[in-house]
């Protein structure tokens, strides 16, 4: 079987290519035999890596896709503790399934800084997904008591990391509340969450309707979670990264 066709047949595309240019360059030719096929591997390996990240990547549905660790602002009037954002940027929350918890005034930065850690956690080969919490209600509604609720929450449980974004701008009905605590359930010992909230954590109870479904979310969220607040002084991070763009 001809070499091309027999990579294909392993979907060995990468290996190919990365073969055909060592044979058209002649400075290959001095390289080791055992080198020569490390370095056609590892072409593969790198692709497939690639293509694996930009499956993520569009899998986790990001509002900015281009956040970056490196590009938070640490001014001093938001309060931020660099050491900690950077010390959890290393992912070590996703090998723990340990949760953030993001609070803070609206536009603050806080769901920038959620799904910068999305992206980093991607690059480090997690699957990611970001949702805000009003849609992902209104998503639960519509399918509840179809067989497409269990395949979503199932879908769901799969995620290494799930963004909750704007946790606690309406309170929750019952069943509402309900379907958050199956979601967090699934979590437990298996995944992390970051959840992004204008709501101060002490006010988290009265928002989630009922008090034991509260205790039992609360439970699975916040006694696991590194907990961030930010500070909003003058202009919101929306309005400064806007000025950024116009320059």
């Amino acid at each position: 079987m001809p070499l091309q066709e027999l990579t294909e047949k392993l979907k060995l595309g990468a290996f190919y290519t990365a073969y055909i240019e060592q044979e058209t360059q002649p400075a290959y030719s001095k390289l080791p035999f055992q080198k020569r096929v490390q370095m056609l591997l590892e072409a593969e390996e790198l692709d497939r890596d690639n293509k694996k990240l930009q499956r993520l990547i569009k899998q986790a549905k990001l509002h900015e896709r281009g956040a970056s660790i490196s590009e938070i602002n640490f001014t001093p009037d938001r309060n931020l503790d660099k050491s900690v954002l950077l010390d959890l940027a290393g992912g070590n929350y996703l090998k723990y399934f340990r949760n953030i918890i993001l609070t803070g005034p609206t536009g603050s930065g806080k769901s920038y800084i959620a799904q910068a850690y999305a992206n980093k956690a991607m690059s480090m080969g997690y699957s990611a997904l970001y949702l805000r919490v009003p849609r992902l209600m209104q998503h639960l509604q519509a399918i509840r008591g179809d067989e497409e609720y269990l395949k979503y929450l199932a879908r769901l449980k799969r995620i290494n990391l799930l963004i909750l974004d704007d946790f606690g701008v309406s309170p929750l009905k019952a069943a509402e509340a309900r379907d958050l605590l199956e979601i967090v359930e699934d979590r437990v010992n298996q995944s992390s969450v970051i959840v992004t909230s204008q709501l101060a954590i002490q006010d988290w109870h009265g928002y989630l309707h009922n008090a034991t479904i509260a205790d039992a979310i609360l439970d699975r969220i916040v006694h696991n979670a590194y907990k961030i607040e930010f500070q909003a002084d003058g202009d919101s991070q929306r309005k400064i990264n806007a000025k950024k763009m116009m320059k």
